[in-house]
């Protein structure tokens, strides 16, 4: 889906930075570990990896989706990496982590830069959150499927990313 039209709230929003499609190489970002150490993207290339991307882990459907896609890393085994973007602070989401037994999706934050949010395009103008959606990138380092969700308070596809998943293993 492209990122036109994008509503939060029912209101329309601006999303900043290049808007990213299937086909494409995944770029690569830099963004903070819960123990503020970089997290370089780069170190996961050459293998299948879901960017499970949300507003804010504090909301619930963002709650639900970062459990979903741990429960789908599960699922899937050690060969697909599952990373969960945000920009809520890493102290918040490693706090959310252990509360919520996050234990095979990794929670990153895309405070400090912005880096996920504009080489991705889902930056929000004026808001400084990331909009929802996901992004499937392949061993090639390809994008095999993006979904910008239409409306950033509803859920993604959780089907059709496992489906472009399990295409890949």
């Amino acid at each position: 889906m492209s990122r036109e039209n994008i509503t939060f709230g029912g209101n329309a929003i601006n999303i900043l930075g290049e808007e990213i499609k299937v086909g494409d190489k995944a770029p690569d970002f830099v963004a903070v570990n819960n123990d503020l150490s970089p997290f370089e993207s780069k170190e996961l290339n050459g293998t299948v990896r879901i960017y499970s991307v949300v507003p804010s882990i504090d909301t619930g459907v963002c709650a639900i989706q970062t459990g979903n896609f741990n429960q789908m890393a599960t699922d899937l085994g050690d060969n697909v990496h599952v990373i969960t973007i945000s920009n809520d602070l890493p102290f918040a989401q490693e706090r959310f982590g252990a509360a919520e037994g996050i234990d095979r999706a990794k929670l990153v934050s895309d405070y400090q830069i912005c880096d996920f949010g504009n080489k991705y395009g889902f930056l929000i103008e004026g808001l400084r959150l990331l909009t929802r959606g996901i992004v499937v990138v392949g061993e090639d380092d390809k994008v095999k499927y993006v979904e910008y969700v239409q409306e950033v308070t509803n859920h993604p596809d959780y089907d059709k990313a496992l489906e472009a998943v399990k295409a890949l293993i």
